[in-house]
C-alpha cells in the first residue's frame, strides 16, 4: 500500500508541474496584447515599457514561469487588470459555490440512480426496467445547456417555484439558499443519473449471476440480504470511476450553468474573463481547476485500493 501511495503521489506530482507550466504559457499563447488591457487609453511605447519592466515581462520566458511559481506558492495569484482584485480572493469566493453545486447534484444522482439500479437489476427486461432504460437514454442525450433554459421556463417563469437567476450565500441564509441552488444543481443532475444508473445495473445484473450469488442463494439468504452484503460491494466499482471522472468533469463544466443562472461561482467567474480577456483570471482559474480536477482523481484511485484490494497488488 505505502509503495503504491508513493508511486501515484509521485505521478500526482509530475502531473500537477505540466499542469502549471501549461497554464502559465496560456496567457502568452491567447491573442491580443494584456498591455492594451491594462493600459487602456494611457498605451503606448514609453508606459508599456515601464508595464513590462513591473511585470516582469521583460524577461526570459523560463524566469517569468519561477517567479510566477514563486508567486503561487506565497499565495499571491495576481489581481485582476479590470477590477484590481486578488485572482486569490475571485477563486475564495467562487468555490464554495461550485462545491455546493456538485454536492446537491451528486447527492440527488446517486438518491435516484442507486435504488433504481437495486430494484430493475433484479426484474430485468420488465415494464419498469424499461421504461428507466429509455428515460436514462433521453437523459443522457440532454446537455445541461438544454435542460436548464426549460427548467427557467417551466418552474421558474411558469410555476414561480424557483427564481431564474441570483445567489444567496448559504451562510447569510440556509433555506433560502438551497431554494435558489436547486433548479441549476438539477439542471446538471440529469446526465449524472442515466450514467449512474446504466453502469450500476448491468453490473449488478452481472455480479447476480455469479457462482457466489448462487451459493448464497441455495443458503436460504434473503434476496435483500444478498443484495447488501454480497452484491453491491464488487458491482460498485465502476459507479466509483464514474463518479470520479463525472465529478472531475463538473469542476470544470459548470460554467454553463452558473452563466446561464447568473451565479458567480468559478465557471461564471472564468467566462467572464475569457470576455473581457482578463489573462491573470483565466490563468488562476484554470490553473485552479485542472489541479482539482487532477487531485480528485487521485483520491478515487486511492479509495480504489480501500473498496478493492486487488486494485494495490495490480
Amino acid at each position: 500500500m505505502g509503495k503504491y501511495f508513493l508511486r501515484r503521489l509521485v505521478q500526482l506530482v509530475v502531473v500537477v508541474f505540466i499542469i502549471s507550466v501549461l497554464t502559465f504559457l496560456l496567457v502568452h499563447l491567447l491573442p491580443g496584447d494584456p498591455s492594451v488591457i491594462i493600459l487602456g487609453p494611457n498605451d503606448n511605447a514609453h508606459n508599456r515599457a515601464v508595464l513590462f519592466q513591473q511585470l516582469g515581462l521583460n524577461k526570459p520566458l523560463y524566469q517569468q514561469y519561477f517567479i510566477w511559481l514563486g508567486a503561487i506558492f506565497d499565495g499571491n495569484l495576481g489581481q485582476s487588470y479590470l477590477t484590481h482584485e486578488p485572482v486569490t480572493h475571485i477563486i475564495a469566493v467562487g468555490w464554495p459555490i461550485d462545491l455546493e453545486l456538485i454536492i446537491i447534484s451528486q447527492v440527488v444522482a446517486f438518491a435516484v440512480a442507486i435504488p433504481l439500479a437495486l430494484f430493475t437489476s433484479r426484474r430485468p427486461n420488465q415494464p419498469v426496467d424499461n421504461v428507466a432504460t429509455t428515460g436514462t437514454f433521453g437523459m443522457l442525450a440532454l446537455p445541461p445547456f438544454v435542460i436548464a433554459p426549460v427548467m427557467v421556463a417551466v418552474f421558474a417563469v411558469g410555476l414561480h417555484w424557483f427564481p431564474a437567476t441570483g445567489y444567496v450565500p448559504f451562510t447569510q441564509d440556509p433555506a433560502t439558499n438551497l431554494h435558489d441552488m436547486i433548479l441549476p444543481s438539477l439542471a446538471i443532475t440529469a446526465g449524472s443519473i442515466a450514467v449512474y444508473y446504466r453502469l450500476f445495473r448491468s453490473d449488478l445484473i452481472s455480479t447476480l449471476q455469479e457462482d457466489f450469488i448462487t451459493m448464497a442463494r441455495s443458503k436460504g439468504m434473503s434476496s435483500r440480504r444478498i443484495m447488501w452484503r454480497h452484491a453491491f460491494r464488487p458491482s460498485s466499482y465502476s459507479l466509483l470511476a464514474a463518479s470520479g471522472v463525472n465529478i472531475g468533469a463538473l469542476i470544470g463544466g459548470l460554467f454553463i450553468v452558473e452563466y446561464l443562472f447568473a451565479i458567480n461561482g468559478l465557471g461564471y467567474s472564468l467566462v467572464q474573463a475569457v470576455q473581457q480577456r482578463d489573462y491573470l483570471v483565466v490563468q488562476g482559474i484554470s490553473l485552479v481547476i485542472a489541479i482539482a480536477y487532477v487531485v480528485l482523481q487521485f483520491i478515487i484511485d486511492f479509495v480504489f485500493t480501500v473498496v478493492d484490494p486487488r486494485v494495490t497488488r495490480e
